[in-house]
């Protein structure tokens, strides 16, 4: 899937750049801050709290998995992206650097961390997508309406020309496996955590 995709990479951001067009770019800069580590990290611990407030402890642990199982995906996509060193599409393309992939070093230096050569996966989309597969696989609705999310991320980063269509595909491919991963071996550590913490507050 993502091979071809670099087939299309050039066809498609072209498709969906809004770059000039100054609403539709305004709306996707808003789906896209709303794939940033900190609105979702910022979200979810406020739902969780709340539930807890609530003393509803499984939905405030499945909130806190969830969250936590998208911030996870979304730094292995960041990690992946600063060796891969792509390049950026379109206005956010280095000077004078061919398009392509450079790894961590280029032309003498060290390229790890250059925003214009982080463009493999999108960080943005892994978060997003590692969002939604963790919320399917603990709860069908919740994971239906944060496909739509995702989805509006991932048009974002390529509307706003930060990132190919092939970013945004390896990143659901890196974050689906993730998120079962993460499902299988963490969601029952964060339970008993969970559990462990309303069983002693009962317990007083």
């Amino acid at each position: 899937m993502v091979g071809g995709a670099f087939f299309l990479d050039d066809r498609v951001d072209a498709a969906l750049n809004v770059t000039k067009n100054p609403a539709i770019n305004n709306f996707a800069w808003w789906c896209s801050k709303l794939g940033e580590g900190q609105i979702v990290g910022g979200a979810g611990v406020f739902a969780a709290a709340f539930f807890i407030f609530l003393r509803r402890s499984r939905i405030a642990a499945d909130i806190f998995f969830v969250t936590t199982a998208s911030l996870l995906i979304g730094l292995a996509g960041t990690i992946v992206r600063v060796l891969v060193g792509r390049t950026r599409p379109g206005l956010h393309g280095p000077q004078g650097v061919a398009p392509g992939f450079y790894g961590v070093w280029h032309d003498g230096h060290w390229i790890i961390g250059k925003a214009v050569f982080s463009a493999f996966p999108s960080g943005h989309a892994s978060l997003a997508v590692g969002l939604a597969a963790a919320a399917w696989l603990v709860h069908r609705g919740w994971g239906t309406v944060a496909m739509i999310y995702a989805l509006a991320v991932m048009w974002s980063r390529v509307a706003l020309q930060w990132h190919h269509l092939s970013d945004v595909l390896a990143s659901a491919v890196l974050a689906i496996p993730l998120a079962c991963l993460l499902k299988k071996y963490f969601k029952p550590l964060v339970e008993f955590q969970f559990d462990n913490f309303f069983s002693g507050k009962n317990g007083k």
